[in-house]
């Protein structure tokens, strides 16, 4: 049973290794399908604003009032616009929104894909002599890694918003106070970091979305299988690799 386990998991690496280099091929060899990319972007970008604006508003109040109550004891309350600014923009803004809009995005590829590949829609594409990777993955990649980023900093400006409402309401703080300390201590190299993690998250999104949807099998059931594996998978990439991106932007 472990053996079976292991062996279905080297299996999907390789796959999704494989789908990585094929997409890569035809994302240099052929001319992008602007009016696909922009549909793709305005499903996963316009479509996800309101889990963004939801998510990214309450973690910054929530971290707002958590930090007040830590740093009140050691009576560093004044420093609470800089926890609140630097952890969005590199670390908590990047992973929850990417995990939050992966999920969604990720599952409704798969399910796209999946329902494809169960009614032999994929295996029309090939017999009329079109690439399923350049026709339907490579569309959604652009998009993706167009979108995310995007929506991160909408999500980064919108943790610190959330904190300065707390910070101004219940913490005594005025907002003009809150936004100099904000800006004194952000640096471009913040938001660049947190940014840069998006690119690769939106990939490997993409990647293993498009992989599941290709090898769902079995109908409605299979589909749904595959969507959910998709779900759980994404998020486990996503903070695992968080931990080496990290590593690597902090030597940068």
């Amino acid at each position: 049973m472990a053996f079976q386990g292991a062996k279905k998991r080297i299996e999907t690496l390789g796959g999704i290794s494989l789908l990585a280099s094929r997409t890569v091929r035809s994302l240099f060899s052929s001319r992008p399908e602007f009016p696909q990319i922009s549909y793709q972007m305005v499903l996963m970008g316009y479509q996800s604003l309101s889990i963004v604006i939801i998510t990214a508003l309450f973690i910054g109040m929530v971290l707002a009032i958590q930090t007040a109550y830590s740093l009140e004891a050691f009576g560093a309350k004044l420093y609470i616009g800089e926890v609140i600014s630097l952890s969005m923009t590199r670390e908590l803004g990047p992973v929850l929104i990417s995990i939050m809009v992966g999920g969604r995005v990720g599952a409704g590829i798969t399910a796209e894909l999946g329902t494809m590949k169960v009614t032999e829609q994929i295996d029309a594409l090939r017999s009329m002599g079109a690439d399923p990777v350049r026709k339907l993955v490579c569309p959604r990649m652009y998009a993706f890694v167009l979108t995310l980023p995007m929506l991160v900093l909408i999500a980064d400006a919108l943790g610190v918003l959330g904190g300065m409402i707390i910070s101004v309401m219940q913490l005594d703080i005025s907002a003009r106070f809150y936004l100099e300390h904000v800006f004194r201590i952000l640096k471009f190299n913040d938001i660049f970091s947190g940014l840069g993690k998006t690119f690769f998250f939106a990939t490997f999104v993409t990647l293993i979305s498009c992989y599941n949807g290709f090898q769902a099998e079995g109908g409605a059931d299979g589909v749904g299988r595959a969507t959910t594996y998709t779900v759980v998978l994404s998020s486990i990439v996503i903070l695992i690799s968080n931990f080496f991106l990290t590593k690597l932007f902090l030597t940068l």
